[in-house]
């Protein structure tokens, strides 16, 4: 950009890849919001377990040393229709495949013990500037029968549930948890 006096000044974006998740994570914590304010379903954000090592009471008890306690699982979960949900929000911004790396190996873990209890447990992926719900077990069907180290993006398209967000409603993911859950329309 050129200014005054002919001085020029760069203008470098940050991006930083360890909050690139929150959009989508601020889009599911509204819709969430919208679930429970309609008394449709009790989903929440599970928070990240830490151990508190040390405390500034100065700063208004401000954590300045903490560590991770255990490993967290999957980012949601609660009740809906009598069910137990439990569910990840992930990003990628690879516009072929999902790479696998983003589910860490104890949450791979983690959905086939939900799977293995009957609930319902899918991710949420955002990829190409789309939303897509994947559920449980075509996730854990396509670990288990490829030795690839990402989910190609045709794949998400054809066992993907397409999520449209709406600006009251949020991304109404339920619509397809109906689905995957076996509910009947007239249980509602």
């Amino acid at each position: 950009m050129n200014y005054p006096n002919k001085i020029k000044k760069e203008y470098h974006k940050n991006i930083i890849y360890a909050n690139r998740g929150m959009d989508l994570e601020n889009i599911i914590n509204e819709t969430n919001e919208y679930y429970l304010e309609k008394d449709i379903a009790l989903i929440y954000k599970k928070p990240t377990p830490i151990g508190v090592v040390k405390v500034n009471y100065e700063k208004g008890q401000q954590i300045e040393k903490a560590y991770f306690a255990t490993q967290s699982t999957l980012d949601y979960n609660g009740l809906y229709r009598g069910k137990y949900i439990e569910f990840d929000a992930k990003n990628t911004l690879s516009r072929t495949s999902f790479p696998l790396s983003n589910v860490h190996p104890h949450q791979i873990k983690h959905i086939r013990n939900v799977i293995r209890h009957h609930g319902i447990v899918f991710l949420i992926i955002c990829m190409n500037d789309m939303f897509y719900l994947l559920n449980g077990p075509d996730f854990i069907s396509f670990i288990d029968h490829n030795e690839r180290k990402s989910i190609p993006y045709e794949y998400i398209k054809e066992y993907g549930y397409p999520l449209e967000y709406n600006y009251s409603k949020g991304l109404n993911y339920l619509t397809y948890v109906d689905l995957i859950g076996g509910f009947n329309n007239e249980e509602k």
